[in-house]
């Protein structure tokens, strides 16, 4: 099975706001997020993919996700090369 690891970008708002998940169907959910169904942080706010990243295991996706969440400088450098 594959599972994404994906960045959101905030664009509902002028702060840089970014967003770091795991998911089995990207797709579905970034429409969640903004939805309003997604993670308690996204919620009221309208938000965009700028990075997505695949792995073949759950483990590694997850691995992955909190290196770029606890990691602000890549988080950083994704961010500006995605503009």
């Amino acid at each position: 099975m594959t599972y994404f690891v994906y960045m959101l970008k905030c664009v509902s708002s002028v702060k840089k706001r970014t967003y770091v998940g795991y998911t089995k169907d990207l797709r579905s959910r970034i429409n969640k997020h903004n939805l309003g169904k997604g993670a308690k942080y996204t919620k009221g706010n309208k938000w965009k993919l700028i990075y997505k990243k695949k792995f073949l295991s759950k483990n590694k996706a997850m691995s992955y996700e909190y290196y770029l969440k606890k990691n602000k400088k890549e988080r950083l450098k994704i961010y500006r090369s995605y503009k």
